[in-house]
């Protein structure tokens, strides 16, 4: 098949979450089973300046109609292996910055001509280049006009461009919305600016039009489908979810055992596997002495890695900042983003130096050694699409806490709910139930035996995209 995938951000290219993680799986594991994949990319300046990009080239102009005027772009293309091409939508005004949507306070006033433009050109590469995609998968808000805008263009120019469209819905929580002028900037139909169409409460919403004219949507877990159409996960769009329920499908995310895999990974201080967990130890103890700490440390180490948003449940981990000290653990927390929440571990890594420690940044090798070294790994998350820290623990033989939300449940098995199968925790995204969990884990770790044989279990099972992308092939077959 001819697939074209479209994306904010792609690893190693830029990345700020799971959609970087995911978008780069599936394309390789695509073009990796025979298919040509053309990944589309706005063409941010972090990229361009960057050592994987050095041999993208400039192959296209662009000229794209914004409302009352046409503008201009670039498109540079690099061939990133056989089968899959990257494609950089290039327009300074709109990509040189330094974060790819926000300002680090707040999001940037142009995001909707920015997106609306990316998703133009996209359909207008396919026009120059003559692709004929059967499948056109756009991803989350940022791509959810994409194919609206491809059934528009192909109207006017009287030409079929792509065959089918499927859209992805990450995480329903960020929607792209945006001023009812914002419209303007699309070039669509007036009817489209309705209750049917892209219109929510007097403004546009980019992941409605995604979710309401894509051919058929996906989410990333079975269970968060199933949340996003009840009105406590749905964040307003549980009635347009409904509305599509018979087209959508749930299918969980899997890891890309090329850059995850602890036998292999080569920012480990030490590989080891499942047949011999020998360099988890000596990763443990590199993780320790990275902080500071006492490399010999006896009891156990949780490990965070996330960005700093409420939706990730750090409130429950601040608050349980005593009970971490009175267990005698260490508690490592690497992320970034609000600010509240950076000068919240701050001041605990202060009170509690000898239990806290903070890595206010991302930062790629630390996570794969904070996977690696520590015991536990926590994600009491409010809600979570999928997840992809507790696959890669599991993984790693480092054992997951995490709220019974979305890809959580389809990935964890509660060690006490299913003993023969467990390889972790789980609980309410509540503060009760969070220090529960934390007392289990403490408890699970002085029980050396069954914590290895947890560790076994999370690392004989398969989260790779082998059958991830089966699924997906068989979904555009199936629409096909």
């Amino acid at each position: 098949m001819r697939i074209v995938q479209a994306a904010s951000e792609m690893f190693p290219f830029v990345k700020t979450g799971g959609l970087a993680d995911v978008m780069a799986a599936l394309s390789n594991a695509l073009a990796g089973r025979g298919h040509e994949v053309a990944a589309f990319l706005p063409g941010y300046r972090s990229i361009l300046d960057s050592a994987g990009a050095a041999g993208a080239a400039r192959s296209h102009r662009l000229k794209i109609e914004m409302g009352s005027e046409f503008i201009t772009g670039d498109v540079y293309t690099l061939s990133v292996r056989p089968g899959l091409t990257l494609y950089l939508i290039r327009r300074e005004e709109f990509y040189d910055r330094k974060f790819p949507y926000w300002t680090g306070e707040r999001d940037y006033d142009d995001n909707d001509a920015r997106f609306i433009f990316f998703c133009k050109a996209v359909v207008e590469m396919l026009r120059l280049t003559d692709f004929k995609a059967d499948i056109v998968h756009s991803h989350d808000w940022q791509t959810g006009l994409l194919p609206l805008l491809l059934r528009n263009a192909e109207r006017k120019q009287a030409a079929t461009l792509a065959l089918k469209t499927v859209f992805t819905i990450h995480n329903i929580s960020y929607q792209g919305i945006f001023r009812k002028k914002s419209f303007d900037l699309t070039n669509l139909p007036g009817e489209i600016m309705s209750i049917d169409g892209i219109e929510y409460y007097d403004q546009i919403c980019m992941l409605k039009g995604g979710i309401l004219f894509a051919d058929r949507v996906t989410t990333v877990s079975p269970q968060y489908l199933r949340e996003i159409q009840t009105p406590e996960f749905g964040r307003g769009m549980d009635g347009v979810v409904r509305v599509r329920a018979d087209d959508m499908v749930g299918i969980l995310n899997g890891i890309d055992t090329a850059v995850w895999n602890p036998a292999s990974d080569p920012n480990l201080p030490a590989c080891y596997s499942v047949r011999d967990l020998s360099g988890k130890k000596t990763c443990r103890e590199q993780l320790l002495g990275e902080f500071g700490w006492d490399p010999g440390f006896a009891g156990p180490v949780f490990g965070v890695i996330c960005r700093f948003t409420q939706a990730k449940g750090l409130d429950l981990i601040m608050e349980a900042a005593e009970l971490f000290a009175r267990c005698g653990s260490k508690l490592i927390v690497l992320g970034s983003g609000s600010q509240r929440y950076e000068e919240g571990f701050k001041l605990l890594t202060a009170r509690y130096p000898h239990t806290i420690t903070l890595s206010a940044r991302h930062d790629e090798t630390m996570s794969h050694l904070i996977e690696a070294g520590a015991d536990f790994f926590l994600m009491p998350s409010l809600f979570e699409p999928c997840g992809l820290n507790q696959m890669y623990s599991q993984a790693y033989g480092t054992v997951p806490l995490v709220s019974r939300v979305g890809g959580l449940v389809d990935s964890v098995v509660d060690v006490d709910e299913r003993p023969e199968e467990g390889t972790g925790i789980m609980f309410a995204p509540k503060q009760k139930e969070f220090n529960q969990g934390v007392q289990r884990a403490i408890r699970l770790y002085e029980d050396k035996d069954l914590l290895a044989a947890v560790r076994r279990r999370g690392m004989l099972k398969d989260f790779s995209w082998t059958s991830v992308v089966t699924a997906y092939e068989q979904l555009y077959h199936d629409m096909l």
